[in-house]
């Protein structure tokens, strides 16, 4: 059965390793069981039953990843979409049932062009060069997040006063000179953390099965037994209950107003945005497992594809924000996850949490554990910057931009509009516009649309 449905042997794996694959993706996106309710409450969405809707929307996409497009990928709500949902509307006075809309509209408008090859299309109109720097600036974010996370690399207005801070004689925050320093490395969680990425990488380095999964679990057992880490309120708790009921939520989305003119910003910045961070995911991911065939192009990417718009229409309905590809999925891909059997054991992970929702709250603080994992694996993702044309100034200028932008505004999409809007340019002023395709003017201008209308962020 396990053949039939995942081909294991046609991938040249097993089923040990692709549950080993699938426990080590999960260990290290579970903190989105706790951060996407946190940040979705600031729309006024209700913590409890976002919870339970974060966890579904996990389980239904990687279940769809894993059985429907056999791809060791998991899908859950995004980072950074969360933010904007919940952040980037609020000025606008825009309930969070039209936010939730938002997010439905979006997802149909993904299954419309992906069921039409437009989304293939296009993903496969971008140049080698460009998705290479995809892998590299998503391995570099990875290992941003992780360093943040840890405390090895910290805000730079970290403990300081708030008068510092002001601007004179107002009450406003003036940006710091130096946006990030190095933490305080006498405290015991970074050292930890520091730790943890040496014991992962001994490991990695001596090819031992497992290597990121058993670095994570030697640096929690260690940060708890110095006592770094609190035992939780409870253990288990019922789904669909009390604080957990999804009453309050499902199906509460606005679709009517939604098609509005002014809401056209809105579905723009949440197609782009969405559009680009799958791209960027699958081609990231797909690296880092060698998936990517000699052109750079992610094999049969529309199920993939489709699932990512499937998942977003289910997350509206049920009441949270967009789904996707994560991009924490490499982490099992480099314990060796060729198949959608990882993504259904990610989805029976998440399926389990569902009883254990009080237990998980503690295990997500210790960041000390799973950001030495991001680090890592943002380490194994920096081969791909052989592959980026460095002879080539049209190549090699877009693909900068893809990697700073993308690490440096903290923001995937950020970096993969940029990266496509400058590509196109490049070859217009060098006289070598032959060299594009339509594939790649689309996008170009599609992106020149969203940082002229959109809502950056």
């Amino acid at each position: 059965m396990w053949e039939r449905l995942f081909k294991l042997r046609e991938n040249q794996t097993n089923i040990r390793t692709e549950i080993l694959g699938g426990i080590t993706t999960f260990v290290t996106m579970a903190y989105i069981i706790v951060v996407n309710p946190a940040i979705l409450s600031f729309a006024g969405i209700p913590k409890g039953p976002s919870t339970v809707a974060t966890i579904l929307s996990a389980i239904f996409g990687c279940l769809l990843m894993g059985v429907y497009a056999n791809r060791p990928i998991a899908v859950a709500p995004y980072m950074g979409e969360n933010a904007f949902i919940a952040f980037g509307l609020a000025t606008m006075g825009v309930g969070w049932q039209t936010r939730l809309g938002t997010v439905f509209v979006s997802g149909a408008v993904f299954a419309l062009i992906t069921a039409f090859k437009i989304r293939s299309w296009l993903a496969n109109s971008i140049s080698s060069s460009l998705k290479q720097s995809f892998a590299v600036g998503i391995g570099l974010f990875l290992a941003f997040i992780g360093l943040y996370e840890t405390g090895i690399v910290t805000s730079f207005v970290a403990g300081m006063p708030v008068e510092a801070l002001l601007v004179p004689n107002s009450s406003i925050l003036h940006s710091p000179d130096v946006p990030v320093k190095i933490g305080n490395l006498r405290e015991v969680p970074v050292l930890l953390a520091i730790l943890g990425f040496l014991i992962i990488s001994v490991l990695l380095y001596r090819r031992v099965r497992g290597a990121i999964l058993i670095g994570i679990a030697a640096t929690a057992i260690v940060g708890s037994m110095l006592g770094y880490g609190h035992a939780p309120q409870a253990i288990t708790a019922l789904p669909f209950a009390g604080q957990y009921s999804l009453s309050a939520l499902a199906f509460h989305l606005d679709l009517a107003g939604v098609f509005k003119i002014a809401f056209l910003p809105i579905l723009l910045t949440l197609f782009l945005m969405s559009f680009l961070d799958t791209l960027g995911t699958l081609v990231g991911v797909g690296a880092a497992g060698n998936m990517i065939d000699e052109k750079g192009n992610f094999p049969e990417i529309e199920k993939p594809m489709m699932v990512d718009a499937t998942t977003c229409m289910f997350s509206a309905l049920v009441g949270t924000s967009t789904s996707g590809a994560y991009i924490e999925s490499a982490t099992g891909i480099r314990e060796g996850a060729r198949t959608g059997l990882a993504a259904v054991t990610c989805a029976f992970l998440f399926g389990g949490s569902l009883f254990f929702i009080p237990l998980l709250e503690p295990l997500q603080e210790l960041r000390y554990a799973y950001g030495p994992a991001l680090i890592a694996v943002g380490v194994l993702m920096l081969g791909a910057v052989r592959r980026i044309d460095f002879e080539d100034m049209t190549e090699l200028v877009p693909a900068f931009a893809t990697i700073v932008m993308m690490l440096f505004t903290y923001n995937i999409g950020n970096g993969l509009t940029a990266g496509l809007l400058i590509y196109p340019l490049m070859k217009i002023f060098t006289g070598r516009i032959k060299e594009l395709n339509w594939g790649s003017i689309t996008l170009g201008v599609v992106c020149a649309i969203y940082f002229i209308f959109g809502l950056p962020h």
